[in-house]
């Protein structure tokens, strides 16, 4: 099979996939529609010869985040019964909110250009973590080290934060 061939198909399953997540009435069944459509994303990646963002993708993803998900849903134990009642109002409302929003991406790709990058690239070295990680120590290392750093103050703060309320409630 070309490669072509292979995208399309992989294209194809993946909005299959994510319109499954969408449609499917059932919650639980959702989520592993979504975790099946980022490992079609994943496999999209690695297609491209991304394969860090590739595993990255199904290590954040596919994985933690949809143990949340799940954990999330379980607690809720949602039910038909519990479910409020929506009227036709809001979903005539509903229609036409996502009418427009399809009307104005169709407008604002119509619109849209393509353009080329300039400059060889060689396939082989695209996307590999050797190369991600020469550039991100070398070309963007003072932005890596200012994220880590702020990274650091947030969870000094959240800990800060945790810790005062929970002597406040005592």
């Amino acid at each position: 099979m070309s490669l072509e061939l292979i995208a399309t198909l992989l294209g194809g399953l993946t909005i299959g996939s994510a319109l499954m997540v969408v449609i499917s009435k059932h919650p639980v069944r959702s989520v592993l529609y979504l975790v099946l459509t980022f490992f079609l994303i994943s496999s999209n990646y690695i297609l491209m010869n991304a394969q860090f963002i590739a595993i990255v993708n199904i290590i954040v993803y596919a994985g933690a985040i949809m143990v949340l998900f799940l954990f999330v849903l379980m607690l809720l134990n949602l039910n038909t019964e519990n479910e409020p009642k929506s009227t036709l109002l809001v979903k005539v409302s509903a229609v036409i909110a996502g009418g427009l929003l399809f009307t104005v991406l169709i407008a604002a790709l119509r619109e849209g250009v393509v353009m080329a990058q300039p400059g060889i690239i060689d396939a082989n070295d695209q996307g590999l973590v050797e190369n991600l990680g020469r550039l991100l120590f070398t070309k963007y290392v003072l932005p890596f080290e200012v994220s880590s750093v702020l990274f650091i103050a947030a969870m000094v703060g959240a800990v800060l934060m945790a810790k005062r309320e929970k002597q406040t409630v005592d």
